[in-house]
């Protein structure tokens, strides 16, 4: 039996949930959960491969276990999560590892890479955008009207993202046996968004979340020159980053590779088997 270890770590003042898992002696696998998640939407990946590879999976700041400090206590940005990683990574020892981004966690990884160019030895993207083609405009175009002008309509608009419906969705949204998820992955994310203040925490990332797509440039800039292996494994059914995205990595990546599988925003609930393989050979051959 795997053991997957639960801890925690004090990081510049803030105490921060982390799942490890894995021989701390082999290559180390950072992932890095979106949103509304935590490191929970790994507790059926990391056993799968913590017999070679050393697991880290931290909760952000917000989310999770980690601590939720108020906006007026903490700067909520990608940069400022991006730092708190870096500066967990650093405290823990680990000096160079593959990133497994989703969500949220693309942007924070794309800046640590940024950041670092030699540390990151490898990319596994699990709908973890880096390309204006994967964002579905049915979606993004509320979040659009948001980044653009913050009025109490606007905001109205993003909070429906908050709400237990629409966290469900998140979930289920092009899956199509809804039976193999697991109800208690949306509630248990949205009794996370409904503690108090955290809703004010959730907006400033929507409203940073802009600066994620003026960043493209150097992201793909750093594909390009540094032609970092990549594996793109996209749930086709995802109606918030759509296997358009998954796609374009190609454009700057040549060796990308890229596998689109029936299932939605959070793969590992619904397609885990199928999953799995994918990664442990893309693992096999790059760490």
């Amino acid at each position: 039996m795997v053991t997957i270890h639960h801890r925690y770590a004090m990081v510049d003042g803030y105490q921060i949930f982390y799942r490890e898992a894995g021989p701390r002696d082999r290559p180390t696998l950072v992932l890095l959960h979106g949103f509304p998640a935590s490191s929970l939407m790994f507790r059926h990946l990391l056993p799968r491969l913590a017999d070679r590879w050393h697991l880290v999976a931290p909760d952000h700041v917000g989310f999770g276990l980690s601590d939720a400090p108020t906006v007026d206590e903490f700067t909520y940005s990608f940069d400022s999560l991006t730092d708190i990683t870096g500066a967990l990574l650093t405290q823990l020892g680990i000096e160079r590892y593959c990133l497994f981004v989703h969500d949220h966690g693309a942007p924070i990884g794309w800046r640590l890479a940024l950041r670092a160019p030699d540390v990151v030895t490898a990319i596994i993207t699990q709908n973890g955008n880096a390309y204006a083609e994967g964002l579905q405009p049915e979606f993004f175009i509320t979040v659009c009207d948001y980044w653009r002008e913050q009025t109490p309509q606007t905001e109205a608009g993003v909070r429906q993202a908050l709400t237990l419906e629409l966290t469900r969705w998140r979930y289920l949204a092009g899956v199509t046996d809804e039976t193999l998820v697991d109800p208690t992955t949306w509630t248990h994310d949205h009794d996370l968004l409904s503690r108090p203040g955290n809703d004010q925490v959730q907006l400033a990332l929507f409203l940073d979340y802009a600066t994620n797509l003026t960043l493209y440039p150097k992201v793909h800039r750093y594909f390009r020159e540094r032609q970092v292996p990549l594996l793109a494994v996209w749930g086709k059914g995802d109606p918030i980053f759509g296997p358009a995205g998954a796609l374009a990595f190609a454009t700057d990546l040549p060796d990308a590779e890229v596998r689109l599988v029936a299932g939605g925003h959070f793969l590992l609930e619904s397609a885990l088997d199928e999953v799995v393989p994918l990664i442990r050979a893309f693992l096999g051959k790059h760490l």
